[in-house]
């Protein structure tokens, strides 16, 4: 397993620490606080904990080397793993609007007011959680890793529409009891389009899209050092887990040998890998100039 590999599974195992003992007060403070917001919140948190596991699976699956079944690897299995987190929200989203205009219907007591204070803490939490995460997303290069972060973004969403909602209910007393769960409801709102933002780029990664402009930037940037190298023409790339798949078209002399042209396209294939360590491997394909011109 890759040093990035382990730095995101280490943080999965404190995603899933979190959650676990923030699901656990938030239950306990919702269902004694008469706030269905938090019990809303916990509900989510608890689904968190789940997706923690699968995103964890899918990184330690994903980061397995080549095989004679799997030459490009098993990065792919990263983005699947992201589906099902996201799958986990909408789920989540789900279950809190349905229970939400269950309670609105019902009457029920306002929320104590201690309920705030612990929403505050937890949206703090949360937010830190979230940047922590999402660093650790963008340092690895993971896309399931930056799905986890943004439940921590949701869940900091939630907890504040319920401190909103109780906050209504306490201060404007009587009549005013459901105002949490209409938060709740709005909430689910929020966790829906934060599925899509993560939803997105994943589906992009399994259909091979053209998503990665900076770095075909920086590898023909790159190329243009390799002495012996003349231009380069089609530069594809592709993301699998963690790392990057390049495919690439490269110009030299027309008039030199094959052997090296040879050479020209593994000197660039090494200093690619060398500047860009997150590229897990380079396809070069030689073109002599005079036939490029044509």
């Amino acid at each position: 397993m890759s040093d990035h590999a382990k730095e995101a599974v280490k943080t999965t195992y404190l995603s899933i620490l979190g959650n676990l003992v923030l699901a656990a007060l938030k239950f306990t403070v919702g269902y004694f606080g008469n706030s269905y917001a938090l019990i809303a919140d916990a509900i989510e948190s608890t689904s968190d904990v789940f997706s923690s596991f699968l995103v964890l699976l899918g990184l330690k699956y994903s980061s397995r080397p080549a095989d004679e079944n799997h030459p490009y690897g098993h990065g792919k299995a990263e983005a699947l793993i992201t589906f099902c987190v996201v799958g986990f929200l909408v789920v989540s989203a789900t279950v809190i609007a349905y229970e939400s205009i269950e309670h609105i219907q019902t009457p029920h007591k306002i929320p104590e007011s201690y309920t705030l204070i612990v929403l505050a803490g937890i949206v703090i939490i949360k937010e830190v959680f979230y940047r922590v995460v999402s660093k650790k997303s963008e340092d690895t290069n993971s896309s399931s890793l930056k799905a986890d972060a943004w439940h921590h973004r949701s869940d900091a969403i939630t907890s504040g529409m319920a401190f909103i909602g109780i906050s209504i209910a306490i201060f404007f007393g009587p009549g005013y009891e459901t105002a949490d769960d209409w938060a709740a409801l709005l909430a689910s709102g929020f966790i829906i389009y934060n599925a899509y933002l993560i939803f997105r780029p994943a589906l992009g990664e399994i259909l091979d899209e053209n998503l990665h402009h900076e770095v075909v930037e920086k590898i023909r940037v790159i190329a243009r050092k390799v002495p012996g190298v003349i231009d380069t023409e089609k530069l594809h790339v592709r993301k699998s887990g963690m790392k990057y798949l390049v495919d690439l078209h490269l110009t030299v002399n027309g008039d030199i040998s094959v052997t090296e042209g040879h050479d020209i396209a593994h000197d660039l294939k090494d200093k690619v890998q060398l500047e860009m360590p997150e590229v897990a491997d380079v396809l070069v394909h030689v073109e002599p100039h005079h036939l490029a011109n044509l």
